[in-house]
């Protein structure tokens, strides 16, 4: 898996636990959610991925977006 594929994964993983825990416990969590959206928008034009660039240093392949 390269790091686009596991930065997508990790993305989709964590929206939709934070939309189950707004859900069951606290609508709060739902600033997770637009956390997590806010940084893909980022992510998209600047390029700055931190989740990217901790799997960067750890040796995990990159794709074609985060370079």
């Amino acid at each position: 898996m390269n790091i686009d594929r596991f930065v997508f994964a990790f993305a989709g993983v964590v929206i939709l636990l934070s939309v189950i825990l707004a859900h069951y416990t606290s609508p709060y969590w739902l600033f997770l959610t637009g956390f997590v959206g806010f940084n893909m928008l980022q992510a998209a034009f600047t390029g700055f991925c931190p989740l990217a660039m901790i799997l960067k240093a750890r040796g995990v392949q990159p794709g074609k977006a985060f370079k």
